[in-house]
């Protein structure tokens, strides 16, 4: 960084890009029908609360750390960013085609919302707020690394292939969508829009 009159560091060698919107269309609502189940079941409508989604597994204003939090003790109460999950109906799609599959249904993988028209969805940045016609936002906490857990519901779901729980994270990649938090509670329906509300961004070095 170049410094001012006074030593002081300055941003004129950092490339700061404008806030902006980039907009979309809900294609299912999902949730788990139990707090037992990973895999989630199409909803008429999802209606968040500040807990989430009401009886969802991911449900709650807290949660406890697991391994994807080894920096605490793990079963340590946190807050919950991971309220809800949403994934990409062309980045599903990409992954399937890399896996040889024919498709990969959103509920299969444990998501909440999946969305069509918003490329490269899963790299919106962290702070991007997800804005649904119903009047829900969802702020993204960032996004959701995939894990064996997911590619060994996959494979229940396609019986006949063997390996799937390895080639998931593989091929999910920076693709498996992102989570986030309920910021206003309000009502998610298939077929309405959703606006994502891109943060300004930086590379921080």
């Amino acid at each position: 960084m170049a410094g001012d009159l006074f030593g002081r560091d300055t941003l004129d060698d950092m490339e700061i890009v404008a806030r902006r919107k980039v907009s979309g269309t809900v294609r299912e609502a999902l949730a788990t029908p139990s707090s037992e189940s990973f895999e989630t079941v199409w909803q008429a409508a999802l209606k968040l609360t500040f807990d989430g989604i009401p009886g969802d597994l991911h449900a709650g204003r807290t949660r406890r750390s697991g391994s994807r939090e080894p920096w605490y003790s793990r079963g340590t109460e946190m807050c919950n960013e991971r309220q809800i999950s949403l994934v990409s109906e062309e980045e599903l799609a990409a992954i399937a085609a890399d896996m040889d599959l024919a498709a990969i249904e959103a509920g299969w993988i444990g998501a909440n919302v999946l969305v069509a028209g918003i490329p490269r969805f899963t790299m919106l940045p962290p702070r991007t707020r997800l804005v649904f016609a119903g009047g829900a936002v969802v702020r993204v906490d960032g996004d959701n690394a995939p894990c064996r857990l997911a590619g060994e519901a996959i494979g229940r779901n396609v019986p006949d292939r063997e390996g799937l729980d390895l080639l998931f994270p593989k091929a999910g990649r920076r693709r498996r969508g992102l989570v986030g938090f309920v910021e206003r509670p309000g009502v998610i329906r298939p077929g309405e829009e959703v606006i994502a509300h891109l943060p300004e961004q930086w590379i921080y070095r």
